[in-house]
């Protein structure tokens, strides 16, 4: 087996040589496809990553609530009966997951949880001095809170505590109000009211989010809210993020619940994340089309310019899976040189990118890298093209008469 590489690599080889401007145009063609589809995989990666982080920065991926209050017949119609069919919505109200307290260690039982959180969200007011700004108060118990949505790595001030009488709000709600962290705050709900120090101001990552978050202990809002020792919705995270819909779907089935996931919630962003998986998929294969074309039209001039050498080797004895193998072997060549020079391209703009390409705060826009995995399956793959586009040269040369070839 080596003796017939080392043939076949030494006649490939050569063939290159020989053909230098050809060899040099088309390895760099598979340069720039490589450098375009891996630095078109890092990028959608990167941005899909930004966003999904900032999306669900204070989301959790499944919710589970009370089911609403719906207007219920008072009896079934009667056949041949007229009913009024217009009726007058009913209003919510803040309810309590039933049994709560039983679900969460149940739940947390489950394989495809990760964390379980129990919450009491409602609207209300923030005051401070003539200041006066709509909230969304959440009451939480922070250490769960924390596992579902990482809230400590989002402190932007301050240090994360919930103790009796504290609170954490959004950096945005911080700057309408005037206030830091140690500063007092008073929160309004209905006729209830609760003056709060604020222990440190966070950044979820959503504009709005900042504006308007308030989030105290789960005692405080049970009490604001007139729910004792209620939890009017449970936050979970999930092992798979992926796999919220589908958990969601069963744990609708399978209790009487309302449950809602992340893809539900941003149905708008689920779609477009799938449009750039789509488009990235639709340039990823064009590209390689054309690396496959680039390599397979190049080596087929080679055929025609070798027609000669081609004879001549097939008179001393080169057998026609031996020619076949040196335009493989050459096809391989291309791939895998094209590969290293695309990827060390893709890597050249991915610095410039960060360097250079900046947000309004100074800071880079997102976080760009090339994985490993991604690197080598990219010049895998263009290599494989390399192979696979020498196919067609290979069986042309290999079909070659030995006495035609050497007359032409």
């Amino acid at each position: 087996m080596r003796d017939w590489l080392g043939f076949e690599a030494r006649v490939a080889v050569r063939f290159l040589r020989e053909g230098r401007l050809q060899t040099v145009l088309i390895m760099v063609g598979v340069a720039a496809g490589v450098a375009v589809i891996a630095y078109i995989s890092a990028l959608v990666t990167g941005l899909q990553a930004n966003t999904f982080s900032k999306t669900l920065g204070g989301q959790a991926h499944v919710t589970l609530r009370a089911p609403e209050d719906a207007v219920l017949a008072a009896r079934p119609p009667q056949p041949g009966s007229i009913g009024l069919t217009d009726t007058q919505p009913r209003a919510q109200r803040l309810r309590s997951v039933g049994n709560w307290q039983a679900l969460v260690p149940l739940l947390e039982r489950m394989p495809e949880v990760e964390a379980v959180s129990p919450m009491v969200a409602g609207g209300g007011l923030a005051l401070r001095g003539e200041a006066t700004q709509s909230i969304a108060l959440a009451g939480v118990d922070l250490d769960r809170y924390d596992r579902v949505v990482h809230l400590r790595e989002k402190v932007t001030s301050g240090s994360a505590s919930l103790a009796p009488g504290e609170a954490i709000i959004g950096s945005e709600l911080a700057a309408d109000l005037g206030v830091r962290p140690g500063d007092r705050v008073t929160l309004l709900t209905g006729t209830v009211s609760e003056t709060v120090r604020v222990t440190a101001l966070v950044d979820l990552g959503v504009r709005e989010l900042n504006r308007r978050t308030v989030i105290v202990p789960l005692r405080l809002a049970q009490s604001l809210f007139a729910l004792p020792g209620g939890a009017t919705q449970l936050d979970m995270a999930l092992n798979d993020v992926w796999g919220a819909k589908a958990f969601a779907a069963r744990l609708r089935a399978g209790y009487p619940y309302e449950a809602e996931s992340w893809q539900e919630t941003n149905a708008q962003l689920v779609s477009a994340l799938n449009a750039q998986s789509v488009s990235t998929g639709l340039i990823r294969a064009i590209v390689l089309v054309v690396v496959v074309l680039g390599i397979a039209s190049v080596l087929v001039v080679s055929v025609v310019q070798k027609r000669r050498e081609i004879g001549i080797l097939r008179a001393m004895g080169a057998t026609r899976g031996q020619m076949v193998r040196v335009f493989l072997v050459q096809g391989a060549i291309v791939g895998a040189v094209g590969s290293l020079l695309g990827l060390l391209l893709a890597l050249l703009m991915i610095w410039l990118f960060t360097t250079f390409v900046r947000g309004s705060d100074g800071q880079p826009l997102f976080l760009i890298v090339l994985p490993l995995g991604l690197a080598l399956q990219v010049a895998a793959v263009a290599t494989v093209c390399g192979v696979l586009a020498a196919i067609a040269p290979a069986r042309r040369a290999a079909a070659m008469d030995p006495a035609q070839a050497i007359r032409i």
